[in-house]
């Protein structure tokens, strides 16, 4: 029955390999939720009135994109707003295309809070 059962070391060394992925679950599912910050005019001009836009990942909600903000950034935002924009049919060089949408999070701060993007 030795086949079945777990030698020491093989203990120790699941249970250090569970902690690390507990922990890298805990802070890299708030971290993973962002994806990268959207950059554009309109999103300069929101980030003067204190609303910052960044893209998400598409099956996180709005608690998990604030929880990554207040890790990432050491800020709290006070209001997140998500808007989801669909695939768009494109065509270049005589060839159909689709061109994939992406979720924007718009990520609202309390006066005085900012967040430096670039």
């Amino acid at each position: 029955m030795a086949i079945f059962t777990k030698t020491t070391k093989e203990a120790k060394v699941t249970k250090v390999t569970k902690a690390k992925k507990e922990g890298a679950l805990a802070l890299g599912s708030r971290v993973n939720a962002i994806v990268r910050p959207h950059i554009t005019e309109k999103a300069a001009i929101l980030a003067e009135k204190g609303t910052y836009v960044f893209e998400v990942a598409r099956d996180t909600n709005k608690i998990e994109i604030a929880k990554a903000i207040e890790a990432l950034y050491n800020v709290k935002p006070t209001r997140v707003n998500i808007v989801n924009l669909p695939n768009t049919r494109v065509f270049v060089r005589n060839r159909k295309g689709v061109k994939s949408g992406i979720r924007k999070a718009l990520v609202t701060l309390k006066k005085g809070d900012k967040i430096e993007v670039v």
